[in-house]
């Protein structure tokens, strides 16, 4: 089936783990619930299910990591990690984007995209409103 890439957007929480976690309830009450699954804890239960094709969306991605250091291999499969400084004001021009600059960014740049190099991984943004933390931007690839 080869790989699929995904984005989404939702409030944030808090914490990228939270807004992951609120993101990964409302993903499978969507799409998995009353299916071949119960429960998403069932679905990463399956580990030969997970492993060798996976869902294609963000739920093939259960934690957040909070360093934007590059993933380097196995132990980082199945994170996202913050788009680095560097990275924010070259897409956004400010460390603190908008929804509107994500949303536009996401649409036009091919470029963004990249920036995930390693499959079952992804990468998140923090968007703000007025200045403050808002929304929860992420993006990746998984499946096989």
């Amino acid at each position: 089936m080869g790989a699929s890439e995904w984005h989404y957007l939702t409030p944030y929480l808090g914490s990228p783990q939270r807004s992951l976690d609120a993101l990964h309830r409302a993903e499978f009450a969507a799409h998995w619930a009353g299916q071949e699954y119960d429960t998403l804890e069932e679905l990463w239960a399956d580990e030969e299910f997970m492993d060798e094709q996976g869902t294609h969306s963000i739920l093939d991605v259960p934690y957040a990591v909070e360093d934007s250091s590059e993933p380097l291999g196995f132990e980082d499969v199945g994170s996202v990690r913050p788009l680095p400084a560097q990275s924010l004001l070259d897409y956004f021009g400010t460390e603190r984007p908008t929804v509107e600059q994500f949303t536009r960014v996401l649409a036009d740049s091919p470029y963004l995209r990249t920036e995930v190099d390693l499959r079952w991984t992804g990468k998140y943004v923090v968007l703000h409103t007025d200045g403050e933390p808002t929304h929860f931007g992420v993006f990746g690839f998984s499946g096989d």
